[in-house]
């Protein structure tokens, strides 16, 4: 079933209704909490090894790449490519992927499962897809912190890699905007799901995950800006692969995506907010 958002009023490109909403969720920031340690909990409630599963998945996952490209086929990126091992490659961007999907996929779904909640309790909306994403966040930085324990000594400790934290922290914000803004999408409209599982996974194809950005097609590399990851994960490489400071590109690229998903976020909150518990 499908909903149409109310009319747009005056005004609309501000960021004062997500100030708004967000001074709500400040104060029950406390409330956020709990629901995020019982969702980190709760996704692997009833398996033998609980929690050690989260972080196996994905270790095992990167493990099977250095294991099948470096070591069974010795594969070799070339000369001009930030390390010539394609392994190494592979982990640095396909850990920060695989941390902003599990936050969208997880994220985007949390309304229409908090609907009974919401429809019998006065709750910030926000806080369930804010959960979701925090509890991805707190099962991928763990396995962020040994990616950078393992990198880091390759460059002499370069000061470069206190550019992670920030990377983390953009990386996350945006993961938290846009699994939002598609909470209230999927609320709106069920087949948002769909498109948007499609569009993650062809979206690693379309980043420079599986392959270096200089060997994309000059004239189509545009493409690759299309997608939100496409400069944390350049980040990331320069810093863990390269030694080197993110380049200044990358982090104004990076705050247009911040701003212009927290406009539409903003939008989207003003439009449906005397609509959102009754789609649920």
């Amino acid at each position: 079933m499908s909903h149409r958002l109310a009319p747009a009023p005056a005004g609309v490109w501000s960021l004062a209704e997500l100030a708004r909403q967000l001074r709500g969720l400040w104060r029950a920031r406390q409330l956020l909490w709990t629901l995020t340690q019982r969702e980190v909990v709760a996704r692997h409630a009833g398996t033998a090894f609980g929690a050690l599963w989260a972080y196996a998945q994905p270790l095992l996952t990167l493990a099977a790449y250095v294991l099948v490209f470096d070591i069974v086929f010795a594969m070799r990126l070339g000369p001009n490519s930030p390390t010539p091992r394609v392994g190494l490659f592979l982990v640095v961007g396909a850990l920060p992927w695989m941390a902003f999907c599990d936050g969208l996929n997880r994220g985007m779904g949390s309304l229409i499962e908090a609907g009974g909640l919401l429809q019998k309790n006065a709750l910030p909306p926000g806080l369930f897809p804010l959960r979701a994403v925090l509890a991805s966040a707190v099962i991928y930085a763990p396995l962020m912190l040994l990616l950078v324990l393992a990198y880091t000594p390759q460059h002499g400790l370069a000061p470069a890699v206190l550019a992670v934290l920030p990377l983390l922290v953009a990386q996350w914000l945006l993961c938290a905007l846009l699994a939002w803004v598609l909470a209230i999408c999927t609320a709106a409209l069920r087949d948002t799901a769909q498109v948007v599982t499609f569009l993650l996974s062809l979206g690693i194809f379309l980043s420079p995950v599986l392959f270096p950005i200089e060997q994309f097609p000059a004239g189509a590399r545009w493409v690759l800006w299309l997608n939100p990851m496409t400069a944390p994960i350049l980040g990331f490489q320069q810093v863990l692969l390269a030694g080197q400071w993110p380049t200044p590109g990358l982090w104004l690229v990076m705050a247009g995506w911040l701003l212009g998903t927290a406009l539409l976020l903003s939008l989207l909150l003003r439009r449906s907010r005397d609509q959102l518990v009754d789609w649920l």
